[in-house]
């Protein structure tokens, strides 16, 4: 957990959020087949809940010792608040509310497992996101360049928020937020920022990242209908020419950033049919990523752009 954690060298806020993002997801999987697993016998609830909060407080606990001792290795401030809401097109939010979101799906899986009642389960699992993400905030809160963030804060909140809501509603996710991510030219105008390798782009690199709004429409759709549930229309958001959050600095570079809004179709792989355990958790882990497809992009620069296949 923690090496995927410490796989940038650098202090943005979305790293840590994407890594335990998957992390949780994956070690959900190690025992959970798909997100409506029924819950575990009774018997087995005694036997299955110690190990599951043991583990999860001792891997958490290393996690956050092992970022302030190796990612927020810097000069420390007296902590302070910094309202960074105007930065990369709100695209940091975006991946806030993605990993709460998922940190909070895993979470409520692992708990049904464990033998919790759905209703228990969805509310105590529901906002283990938010409070993964939020002891972040008290880290960056004395990093002298950035500060705490009542923003990122609000955004994990709404994630885990939209997990319980959907949970609640319908026993199960039906509005599933996905990332996609390409590699841009701009990380490399910029690399100790937007990141030199492969990993640290990924992570650091909002101009390659795109999160999307992925519609399970065939759940609202009468048991008749043909509609098949593993095929999803999807809305995508991303942002480009953002090298710097000051206007001046980009404008320097000849770039002016923008947003993007994109119209596409995902594959919900959860809803491929395998007998296999290993492929199961396999698509449970790989559905919070959404599939190369073609797309249809908005944006005030260029007007709609089609692509043939859009990462």
């Amino acid at each position: 957990m923690a090496a995927l954690l410490l796989t940038a060298s650098a202090a943005q806020a979305q790293a840590p959020t994407v890594a335990r993002a998957e992390v949780l997801l994956h070690s959900a999987q190690t025992t959970l087949p798909t997100d409506s697993t029924q819950p575990a016998p009774p018997s087995r609830l005694s036997q299955r809940l110690p190990v599951l909060a043991g583990g999860l407080v001792v891997s958490y606990s290393a996690t956050m010792y092992l970022l302030s001792k190796g990612w927020y290795t810097g000069e420390r401030s007296r902590f302070h608040w910094f309202n960074d809401l105007p930065e990369w097109k709100q695209m940091d939010k975006a991946g806030h509310f993605w990993g709460a979101f998922h940190e909070s799906r895993g979470a409520v899986d692992m708990l049904r497992w464990a033998g919790v009642p759905d209703r228990r389960a969805t509310w105590y699992g529901g906002f283990v996101g938010f409070l993964l993400q939020s002891p972040i905030e008290l880290l960056d809160g004395r990093d002298p360049e950035y500060g705490a963030s009542a923003t990122d804060l609000a955004a994990n909140f709404l994630g885990s928020a939209g997990l319980i809501g959907q949970q609640l509603a319908w026993n199960e996710v039906r509005i599933m937020p996905k990332y996609s991510f390409h590699t841009t030219r701009y990380s490399a105008l910029r690399p100790n920022v937007l990141g030199r390798s492969l990993a640290e782009k990924h992570l650091k690199d909002y101009n390659g990242q795109t999160y999307w709004l992925c519609a399970d429409v065939g759940a609202w759709l009468p048991s008749t209908s043909r509609w098949p549930r593993w095929l999803q229309p999807a809305l995508g958001y991303g942002a480009q020419q953002m090298v710097y959050n000051d206007p001046d600095a980009n404008a320097a570079l000849g770039l002016r950033p923008y947003r993007q809004f994109y119209l596409s179709l995902d594959v919900d792989l959860r809803r491929i049919p395998t007998r296999s355990k290993v492929l199961k958790r396999v698509f449970y882990v790989a559905s919070i990523f959404h599939l190369p497809a073609p797309a249809l992009e908005w944006n005030a620069r260029r007007g709609f752009v089609a692509h043939g296949l859009y990462y």
